[in-house]
């Protein structure tokens, strides 16, 4: 360290205007080395300096509503993800011929089906034909993977606007496996695992880390109360882009047109003493229910990403800045527990550490790997979901991401010079998590929550 410290000293002299030998005190005040209080944060400010780090300027989502039985149940899917991505550009002004490409994360539909109704979304959107659009699966993590995807995109200079978004009605696709499976997985425990139903990998969770029946209800109940106290407030309202549609009757087929503008799923009496009722759906004995897993929903989100030297020569306000996206491997037979391994690894990446990060928003898929993720990394409670989660508001697999992205830099938003890092999080089917770190947008050239340094440490973590 003293060596590292030496030559910086040596480069600063170097730096300074020749100062005269007598006046080292002078020379001292001119220019000095001095400790970075915020990690990496010295490598964002070079970043922003220069305008070319990737910025969201909009985050919208439809509301969530429970499958086949919800307010989106007669809708299309492409009818759910138009409205979101006309929503980015008639509320930014943005001409939708500058977008470079749409991405789309979704799940369960057949890829070539799927692919042609996001084109027919966007053209309902108002986009003009010269807007390409793609999809992309990584299971829960898709809406965040699309995200990613552009904003790496946009880091590579392959175009400097693009959209992440997410789709998912579970009404139109359910869950199921198509044609026969290959006899050779047999062969290989990993391989088997991968075919694994979710509520199996919960029970495995919840066995093998000892999570109880009873931390698993509470954490159920305590994601509705939050989502509830979040809807009755308005919080959702910021960014919940409202859908016109229709709801049929299914014994006279009358249709009747709504709008839709709320989470449907959320249970404001939800109780430990009624969730303790409910049986196990995925093994006898087992701990996995109906009411502590995430709920199967419609629904799709969208958010607007583009170079920063772009945002700030159109005037848009910036809502969030994209720092780091990890994607890891885990074990197939306990899949739930990839956020405990993706979310270290991106807070790592993005020069960080976990006490930094203000707000997490983790995927509730089930209440088991919830409890078993944020016990691991010893995280607090206060920060993590603050408006619900999935097993209140909903899981719509090829959205959540999406979704995700829009309720927590509105929240970091409302929050201010108080929340600067938050942090997105999932797991993945056939065992995969994934995390992503986004800092406020309004605060990146203000070391606003930096550690205090107790150490005579004058290096930033980016040139240890």
């Amino acid at each position: 360290m003293e060596k590292a410290i030496n030559r910086q000293q040596i480069l600063l002299q170097h730096l300074n205007p020749s100062p005269p030998s007598s006046s080292e005190q002078n020379y001292n005040s001119a220019l000095s080395a001095s400790a970075c209080l915020a990690g990496d944060s010295a490598a964002y400010q070079r970043t922003n300096v220069f305008g070319d780090d990737v910025v969201i300027v909009a985050a919208y989502r439809t509301a969530l509503c429970k499958s086949k039985r919800g307010g989106f149940k007669d809708t299309y899917p492409d009818d759910l993800l138009a409205p979101v991505l006309r929503a980015l550009i008639e509320k930014t002004n943005l001409n939708p011929s500058e977008v470079g490409d749409i991405v789309v994360g979704t799940v369960l539909a057949p890829g070539s089906q799927r692919v042609s109704e996001c084109r027919m979304a966007a053209f309902y959107a108002g986009f003009p034909e010269t807007v390409p659009i793609r999809t992309v699966n990584r299971q829960c993590s898709s809406g965040l993977q699309a995200v990613a995807d552009v904003a790496a995109a946009i880091k590579a200079g392959f175009y400097d606007i693009g959209i992440g978004a997410g789709l998912e009605s579970m009404t139109a696709n359910p869950m199921a496996w198509e044609g026969s499976v290959n006899p050779r997985v047999k062969q290989m425990e990993q391989a088997q695992n991968c075919l694994l139903p979710m509520g199996i990998t919960s029970e495995n969770v919840a066995h093998r880390f000892g999570v109880t029946r009873q931390e698993q209800d509470q954490a159920a109940v305590e994601s509705h109360r939050k989502a509830v106290a979040a809807t009755a407030s308005g919080k959702f309202k910021d960014e919940i882009i409202p859908v016109l549609t229709k709801i049929v009757d299914p014994k006279t087929g009358d249709e009747k047109p709504v709008t839709i503008s709320v989470d449907d799923g959320i249970r404001p009496k939800t109780s430990v003493s009624d969730l303790a009722k409910l049986k196990p759906v995925f093994k006898k004995d087992g701990s996995t229910t109906a009411g502590n897993s995430s709920q199967v929903s419609d629904g799709a989100g969208a958010v607007l990403l583009m170079k920063r030297s772009v945002a700030m020569h159109k005037g848009l306000p910036v809502l969030g800045v994209f720092r780091t996206f990890t994607a890891v491997g885990v074990d197939p037979a306990i899949n739930g527990g990839g956020p405990a391994v993706a979310i270290p690894a991106a807070v790592k990446a993005a020069g960080l550490e976990l006490d930094d990060i203000d707000l997490f928003e983790i995927n509730e898929a089930f209440a088991s790997q919830f409890v078993y993720c944020h016990k691991k990394l010893g995280l607090d409670l206060l920060k993590i979901n603050v408006n619900g989660g999935a097993m209140a508001i909903g899981h719509p697999l090829g959205a959540t991401g999406a979704r995700c992205v829009a309720t927590l830099l509105h929240e970091m938003k409302r929050r201010g010079r108080d929340c600067r890092f938050g942090v997105i999080s999932m797991c993945i089917g056939t065992g995969m998590g994934a995390a992503a770190v986004f800092e406020r947008g309004d605060c990146t050239d203000e070391v606003c929550n930096a550690r205090k340094v107790e150490t005579n440490n004058l290096l930033s973590k980016d040139v240890r």
